[in-house]
């Protein structure tokens, strides 16, 4: 119940925005911006994040409401191990990878981000999955985010933590150590598993 609340307000929230972008009628301005004050006062009891920073992560997107694109990288080694990161952040473990930068293909940001948190050099080749995080049950957050999962190939064996890992390691699917929800889950880990023993070849779409 308090998951769909929580997706429910954030719903209305960007409707009230979108009607801020695109309206030009003061008393309907005046509306959009109660609805929004409201929402967020209501996402801070609800998660009991102060509505200073909740304000400032949603005024860095003003306008119309679109998914934010977070891209992770897929890399096995030779002995069927998957890449997973140590993130400082929480302490626990993901695929490399984070938000999609402007000027950057999904290509580039994968093959970046796994060099940049894994000391790894990669060549990305193929879509694996495009998911919606809400879909996946996945812990809540502000943003409404879409998740690329990218199967890249390494072009070397030394890896090294980055400036946001603690640690970098190669693990089997039965010896995975504690994820960083956020970022994934365990089903994503497992999928990806498929995928490597060709068990699935078709993308997996939300």
């Amino acid at each position: 119940m308090e998951r769909s609340f929580f997706e429910q307000i954030k719903r209305l929230l960007a409707l009230a925005e979108i009607g801020l972008a695109y309206s030009d009628n003061n008393y309907d301005i005046e509306r959009y911006e109660e609805i929004q004050e409201i929402c967020l006062d209501m996402l801070g009891q609800l998660t009991d994040v102060p509505i200073t920073k909740i304000k400032a992560i949603i005024q860095e997107n003003n306008g119309y409401k679109t998914p934010k694109v977070d891209v992770r990288a897929v890399v096995f080694n030779p002995e069927g191990q998957i890449l997973l990161v140590q993130e400082k952040a929480d302490g626990c473990w993901a695929l490399p990878g984070g938000w999609a930068d402007v000027g950057y293909t999904p290509r580039m940001i994968a093959e970046k981000e796994c060099f940049e948190e894994a000391g790894l050099a990669v060549k990305s080749n193929k879509l694996i999955a495009v998911m919606d995080k809400t879909a996946q049950q996945m812990p809540p957050e502000f943003e409404y985010v879409y998740k690329l999962f990218i199967r890249c190939e390494p072009m070397d064996t030394q890896i090294a933590a980055g400036a946001e890992t603690d640690d970098v390691g190669w693990f089997n699917e039965n010896e995975l150590p504690e994820l960083s929800k956020p970022r994934n889950i365990e089903s994503q880990i497992y999928l990806m598993f498929e995928y490597f023993r060709g068990e699935k070849s078709e993308v997996y779409l939300d």
